[in-house]
């Protein structure tokens, strides 16, 4: 007697909750392979990017200064390119996340500048609060927001000229460089949100659809080599 395999096993929730959870598994791992093309791409990326910055700024400033290096530029690296399609890494976030956030480092410090603790902190705290506001959500930002008031004393003497540079004048070379090396591998930079959303969906759908497929075989593989008492 002929068993429908397919509609036995589709009803039974402890089947699908571990399909469902090999599907997760599958999409993941595909998610973070990387190929080779990519890591190199990735390296170059960011050594040209943070590699200009310096470069400009040696020749401007004397080398213990470093005033066009600040730290929050290599964790925005890390975003543009390795993650160049996440939500964060994208020019409105780039652009807003570091130039807002500087904006209000610059403020808190000189409203604040004899309580480093409570500046520093404000400064974080507000920031976030007004990426989340404008939708400029940028992790580093935190950073530029926080190095504005633990900066040293030439970062702090800029006052608001820190916003122009090096975080403005930064930015840019950060996006310039990140426009061509990501276009260059073939990964599209920016992404809109709109293609991001739709490549994702058929993507995830695609992937879905195979790892189902290779379940239900693999399932009636593993029935048809059982023998089955029909009362």
């Amino acid at each position: 007697m002929k068993i429908n395999v397919s509609r036995s096993f589709k009803n039974n929730p402890n089947i699908n909750l571990s399909r469902k959870f090999r599907i997760a598994k599958y999409v993941m791992y595909r998610e973070t392979m990387l190929h080779k093309s990519d890591l190199l791409w990735t390296f170059l990326g960011s050594f040209c990017g943070i590699g200009l910055i310096g470069l400009i700024n040696s020749q401007i400033f004397e080398v213990q200064d470093h005033i066009f290096l600040i730290g929050s530029f290599g964790a925005s690296a890390v975003l543009l390119y390795g993650v160049s399609n996440s939500p964060l890494s994208q020019p409105r976030n780039l652009f807003g996340g570091h130039i807002l956030s500087a904006i209000v480092g610059v403020t808190v410090a000189q409203l604040l500048p004899d309580t480093l603790w409570f500046s520093s902190t404000l400064a974080v705290s507000l920031s976030i609060m007004v990426m989340q506001m404008t939708k400029t959500l940028h992790p580093p930002g935190g950073a530029t927001a926080l190095i504005a008031n633990i900066g040293s004393v030439k970062i702090k003497a800029l006052g608001y000229w820190y916003v122009a540079s090096p975080v403005a004048s930064g930015v840019i070379i950060l996006f310039v460089i990140a426009m061509v090396f990501n276009n260059l591998s073939g990964r599209k930079y920016p992404v809109h949100k709109g293609r991001k959303r739709k490549i994702k969906k058929t993507k995830l759908k695609v992937e879905s659809k195979k790892v189902e497929v290779a379940e239900c075989q693999k399932l009636e593989e593993e029935v048809s080599e059982e023998k089955f008492e029909v009362v």
